[in-house]
């Protein structure tokens, strides 16, 4: 293909992303107070919080919609960027790409289940009634705690994929991440303290336990790479 064809594919690949996230976005605009009742859930429901501002509300539900548009569309978008960069690999480049992002997917989602089920519903009671003050959330700062902790313990749970792809580099090995575990450790708790936007130790060591695990992993994947 010239550099034209090359960027007229490129164009439909866009178009097609971009009507994907527009037909996601306004499906997720339907249902939005289902899913605002949803992520409110931890705290009792959209009747807990209160807002301060007249347009709070509004900016509330366009971050919902956006981020759950983005959320619907990302599997289909994904699959333009594969179509459009997979004539130019090699079988086995393609082989793993099609590995890679099915696993890449399921990581996130099991971080994005583990930060829902397991450290919001610890972390919610906690700081809602921290030295026993009333708490009245505001509706954009809940959404954002929320959203900003599904995300980033979610991207967190990526660790060994991304290992495996340095292991595949060259890059590291598996006994150099085994004779680095106390680097490793400092590392993670690094992280945990990043990606949970408390500051209490608890949901600290929630995010820390299944990153060790997840390092353990890394390093059988990086042997395997």
């Amino acid at each position: 293909m010239t550099i034209l064809q090359h960027l007229e594919e490129l164009r439909l690949r866009l178009s097609k992303a971009g009507i994907a996230l527009a037909v996601a976005t306004a499906v997720s605009f339907y249902y939005s107070t289902e899913l605002v009742d949803f992520l409110t859930s931890p705290i009792g429901g959209r009747t807990a919080l209160a807002s301060i501002e007249i347009t709070e509300n509004i900016s509330v539900l366009m971050r919902v919609v956006i981020l759950a548009g983005v959320f619907l569309s990302l599997p289909l978008v994904l699959h333009q960027v594969v179509a459009y960069l997979a004539p130019g690999l090699t079988p086995r480049e393609r082989r793993w790409l099609y590995l890679l992002i099915p696993a890449a997917t399921m990581f996130f989602l099991g971080g994005a289940a583990f930060a829902w089920f397991v450290m919001i519903p610890v972390s919610m009671p906690f700081l809602i009634g921290f030295l026993g003050i009333p708490t009245h959330p505001r509706p954009l700062n809940y959404i954002g705690f929320v959203t900003s902790m599904l995300f980033w313990v979610g991207v967190s749970f990526e660790m060994p994929l991304v290992v495996f792809f340095f292991a595949k580099l060259k890059w590291v090995t598996a006994g150099q991440l085994l004779r680095g575990w106390r680097y490793a450790i400092m590392g993670l708790a690094t992280v945990a303290a990043l990606v949970t936007p408390t500051v209490d130790p608890v949901n600290m060591g929630l995010a820390m336990l299944p990153l060790l695990a997840l390092y353990l992993i890394s390093i059988v994947l990086a042997k395997i790479a």
